[in-house]
C-alpha cells in the first residue's frame, strides 16, 4: 500500500541541501561567519567559541556554539545547520571531550571552563584527516 501523504523522513529531507563546512563535532572550537542585516546594508560577523551541542534532525539540525565574552558574560548561540544566513564556518582547534552534550560547561567559570584540545599527530595531518570539508 502506498503513502498517500509524505512521511516524516520525507518532511524531514525537503529542507536538506549540501553545505560545504568541515566536520566538526561536539567540544570544538569554530568560527561562524553570519551574515547580519542593519537597515539596508549587509555585512558579515563572525561568531567565535566552542560546540556544546549538535542536534541532528535532518533539516532542522542545529548546533550550538558557546563563548566568553567582554568580562567573563557567556553567549550561547542556537544556529541552524542549512541557515541561510551561515556564510561559513572555520574550524579552530579540535576539542578533547568524552560526552555528547558539554551543558556542564554552564556552571564553570574561568579555567574550569575551558575545554582540553586534541594533539593531532603528523601522521593524521599528512592524511588530512583533520578539518576536511564534507557535508553534514
Amino acid at each position: 500500500m502506498k503513502a498517500k501523504k509524505l512521511t516524516k523522513e520525507t518532511i524531514g529531507d525537503i529542507g536538506v541541501y549540501d553545505r560545504s563546512f568541515p566536520i566538526f563535532d561536539v567540544g570544538d572550537g569554530i568560527a561562524v561567519s553570519l551574515r547580519i542585516k542593519e537597515g539596508d546594508k549587509e555585512r558579515l560577523q563572525i561568531f567565535e567559541g566552542d560546540v556544546i551541542a549538535k542536534h541532528s534532525k535532518g533539516a532542522s539540525s542545529t548546533f550550538t556554539v558557546r563563548k566568553i565574552s567582554a568580562q567573563g558574560i557567556s553567549v550561547e548561540r542556537i544556529l541552524p545547520v542549512y541557515s541561510p544566513l551561515i556564510e561559513s564556518i572555520k574550524l579552530v582547534k579540535k576539542g578533547d571531550v568524552r560526552r555528547a552534550k558539554l551543558y556542564y560547561v554552564r556552571d564553570r567559570v574561568g579555567k574550569s571552563a575551558r575545554l582540553k584540545e586534541k594533539i593531532v599527530k603528523a601522521a593524521d595531518k599528512k592524511h588530512g584527516s583533520v578539518g576536511t570539508e564534507t557535508s553534514l
